[in-house]
């Protein structure tokens, strides 16, 4: 008997194919817990990247710019014409559900001045006139390097993270500031 069983525990050392389906299943279940932790892992830190590109992202200023309450602002600011007013707005849905407006106008320059910086921002206001939305965009000299007298430059807004429950009463834009060469 002593016999019988050392020769079942040499064979079964022998020959590894008894213990392999222990082994394959406790690898099994590595890997599958492996998975589930990187999927979730993965998962969690794509929500964190869209969870954070959802928010307000930081409005671009123009640095040294004449602004509202300033006299140069006052007497310039009527000069750079945005037409059309109110400028043309496109509407689109998004694929998860929001809404982006996209406001189109031409900014034009009358100050007799080459501009070497303009801002513009566009809302989009309720049925009161406050605005659900906003954005500013630096047009030159992002777009181009300055703006010379008597010329034009398109100007595009992009807004979005608006719902079809918000208030969309109208759209409009603004020069916000403008430098001069």
């Amino acid at each position: 008997m002593v016999s019988s069983a050392l020769e079942s525990n040499a064979s079964s050392m022998l020959n590894p194919e008894r213990q392999l389906p222990d082994s394959e299943d406790s690898r099994r279940v590595v890997i599958i817990v492996v998975a589930i932790v990187a999927a979730v892992a993965i998962a969690a830190l794509f929500y964190v990247l869209m969870r954070s590109s959802w928010g307000n992202p930081p409005q671009p200023t123009l640095e040294g710019a004449f602004r509202a309450g300033s006299p140069e602002f006052a007497q310039y600011q009527p000069r750079i014409v945005l037409d059309p007013t109110p400028p043309e707005a496109y509407e689109s849905k998004q694929a998860l559900g929001g809404i982006v407006m996209t406001l189109q106008t031409v900014a034009r320059n009358f100050t007799g001045k080459t501009l070497t910086g303009l801002e513009i921002t566009g809302y989009v206001v309720d049925h009161q006139g406050q605005p659900i939305r906003e954005r500013s965009v630096i047009v030159v000299p992002v777009k181009q390097p300055e703006l010379e007298n008597n010329r034009g430059v398109a100007v595009l807004v992009m807004l979005d993270g608006m719902t079809d429950k918000d208030d969309r009463a109208n759209v409009k834009m603004v020069v916000t500031g403008f430098k001069f060469q």
